[in-house]
């Protein structure tokens, strides 16, 4: 079963951000930034990763590949609309986005990585968890699960409630599921696998976003990367905010630094093209 055309979309002018939910995840946590962006006059499509938003059953049926068919798709949207592209996520999502970079290079033109997962080894993480390394089987990885645990990525107590009620409501198309299958984590590995083969390939601008005190991914995720990719990459460091830092304390922060990160690469490729279009005036004056 899909649910990708449960998406948010907003339309609006030539720039366009397309931001991507984590693991089990859905849209509803990057809608605050998605309309925070909006208000600057980006356009901003955050779709519904194929396999989410619904039950168990329907992220065990999917692949890395499928989430990544989804993010093209987004991509393939927005390319269609916008003269400029910065695509980003959070966690997983954060990942699909360096793979859209890394292969799609013509039509993304920069990437915003919120709390990027390459490892799950975050101070919630528990030690045991470091054996589902020895599972590479996707029938045994699917009879271990990895129940969302306290505080759920947040800090601030308000809105960790909130998600908390909205996790064990029963309804997955609004914060996704209480629970990972150890299946989707075995996905997970494989596309960090994938993506980390092409880092090396990825030359457009980055800039990350990563809290201290992240629960469930180390700030040396956020390291790693920024040693890795080849263009020039923006550090950004939280100090009071967990994992999901789209909705947490600091989420304004977020916004205000992705906002200043898109206008930044657009108007350096605006002032590229008008360099470009002066420079052909004057040879044919010439």
């Amino acid at each position: 079963m899909t649910f990708e055309n449960q998406g948010y979309y907003v339309a609006g002018g030539r720039t366009g951000v397309l931001l991507m939910h984590g693991l089990c995840g859905t849209p509803t946590e990057m809608r605050f930034v998605a309309n925070g962006l909006a208000r600057t006059g980006c356009t901003v499509y955050c779709p519904m990763l194929a396999g989410h938003g619904g039950t168990e059953a329907d992220i065990k049926s999917t692949t890395w590949q499928d989430w990544y068919g989804s993010a093209e798709r987004a991509l393939d949207r927005l390319c269609k609309e916008c003269d400029t592209v910065i695509v980003g996520g959070l966690s997983t999502g954060a990942v699909l986005a360096l793979l859209l970079a890394a292969r799609r290079p013509a039509d993304v033109q920069g990437t915003a990585l919120l709390a990027p997962t390459l490892w799950l080894n975050g101070w919630l993480i528990p030690w045991y968890a470091r054996l589902f390394r020895l599972v590479f089987s996707t029938r045994v990885a699917n009879l271990i699960g990895f129940p969302d645990l306290h505080p759920h990525g947040i800090k601030d107590e308000r809105i960790r409630e909130f998600i908390r009620n909205a996790l064990f409501s029963g309804d997955g198309s609004v914060a996704g599921l209480p629970s990972t299958p150890g299946g989707a984590v075995l996905e997970h590995r494989r596309l960090v696998q994938a993506t980390c083969a092409e880092l090396g390939r990825i030359e457009q601008p980055t800039l990350i976003i990563h809290p201290r005190e992240d629960d469930y991914a180390d700030l040396d995720n956020a390291w790693y990367l920024q040693r890795r990719l080849k263009g020039l990459v923006d550090m950004v460091v939280l100090d009071d905010s967990y994992h999901i830092v789209t909705v947490d304390r600091q989420r304004h922060v977020v916004v205000e630094r992705i906002a200043a990160f898109v206008g930044a690469v657009a108007a350096r490729l605006s002032g590229k093209a008008g360099s470009a279009r002066n420079g052909a005036t004057a040879r044919a004056a010439a």
